[in-house]
């Protein structure tokens, strides 16, 4: 049951992506060919005011396929009015960045959603421990004070003393004691810690740690766009850096997860905790609008490429490059789905 819904909810993610490729045509008078679930042969197809609907057979992905637009040939032509390829450079971008961009504020929506129901709980920005020796103690922090803003930014959550705290060489802080407010600078020591990526890193420490308090940090509706839109900022940032990461070596290749993986975490998350769903839910809806801005012929990234080039040349790319290109980019998407596929079977059977 739980795999037929991550199908379900990933078949959604990809319906909302192709959603903005076509309500994008649609507004800039392009007439949208079909519009399919799935690849490969169609299963079920309702064609309604020249638009074919379809719910095709491999249900990992989709398309939107738009007069005078090929998936192969990114230089098809057809010089009919309601087609692509007679549209200005800057109209086709703004077709072909709608997609990603419809993952973005489902992302968005699905975070401020959270929000808005009943708040997000976390641990409150209390002190506990302070560590003696460390510059904290020195300070003069103690354990029951409440920090209300770092280098002028208001504090929500400890979250944000640890962010704020490890990136800056100097901390001025704003702790309430007993009622009473009260101002510290600190300067910060250097540690070396492990990050996200396995890597060992410089961070900045000054000998504090939380007291594990847990309530509501975010409620009402300014709240709950402030909380949406760092989760948003948070989720583009830990995915472009994972994508830089594995580009210059630090993350293994062996990283990489497939549709399988998707699958498997989502029915996982669906069956523990239904706000853990929505955040994995969303972070995949973020991936999937980064992915598609790489700038790889065969994605919208690539495509957008050509396009501006063609802004900024005054002429188009050369059709056969474009096409060599593009065939490209496709080897390169078959081979990391490829790669993807054979490390989830290989985490699958314990390799």
């Amino acid at each position: 049951m739980f795999i037929i819904l991550a199908f379900l909810i990933l078949s959604f993610l990809v319906f909302f992506h192709e959603l903005g490729h076509y309500i994008a045509a649609r507004i800039c008078g392009v007439r949208v060919e079909t519009f399919s679930i799935g690849f490969g042969k169609k299963i079920i197809c309702k064609t309604y005011r020249g638009t074919d609907y379809a719910l095709s057979l491999i249900p990992l992905g989709g398309y939107v396929k738009l007069k005078g637009q090929g998936d192969l040939n990114p230089l098809e032509k057809d010089e009919a009015k309601d087609s692509y390829s007679t549209k200005k450079p800057l109209i086709k971008i703004v077709i072909l960045f709608a997609g990603p961009l419809f993952n973005f504020i489902l992302a968005f929506a699905i975070y401020l959603s959270i929000a808005l129901y009943g708040g997000i709980e976390g641990v409150l920005p209390i002190v506990g421990e302070v560590k003696k020796d460390m510059p904290a103690f020195v300070a003069g922090l103690k354990e029951g004070d409440q920090i209300i803003n770092i280098n002028q930014k208001k504090i929500r959550s400890w979250n944000e003393v640890h962010a704020l705290i490890s990136s800056e060489a100097r901390v001025d802080m704003e702790i309430m004691r007993q009622g009473k407010k009260l101002s510290f600078s600190i300067p910060a020591q250097i540690q070396k810690r492990e990050n996200v990526f396995g890597e060992m890193v410089d961070i900045y420490v000054i000998g504090i740690v939380a007291r594990g308090d847990v309530g509501i940090i975010y409620q009402g509706l300014l709240d709950s766009i402030y909380y949406a839109f760092m989760e948003f900022y948070k989720s583009s940032k830990m995915i472009l850096m994972g994508i830089q990461k594995m580009l210059i070596g630090v993350v293994s290749l062996k990283e990489i997860g497939g549709p399988i993986m998707i699958v498997d975490s989502i029915a996982n998350f669906a069956q523990k905790d239904l706000t853990i769903l929505f955040l994995w839910v969303a972070l995949i809806s973020v991936n999937l609008g980064i992915l598609n801005l790489l700038p790889i012929p065969a994605l919208d990234g690539g495509q957008i490429l050509f396009n501006l080039y063609e802004i900024l040349t005054g002429r188009m790319i050369h059709e056969q490059g474009a096409r060599y290109l593009t065939l490209l980019g496709w080897v390169i998407l078959f081979s990391l789905m490829l790669l993807g596929v054979f490390n989830d079977l290989r985490r699958i059977f314990g390799a």
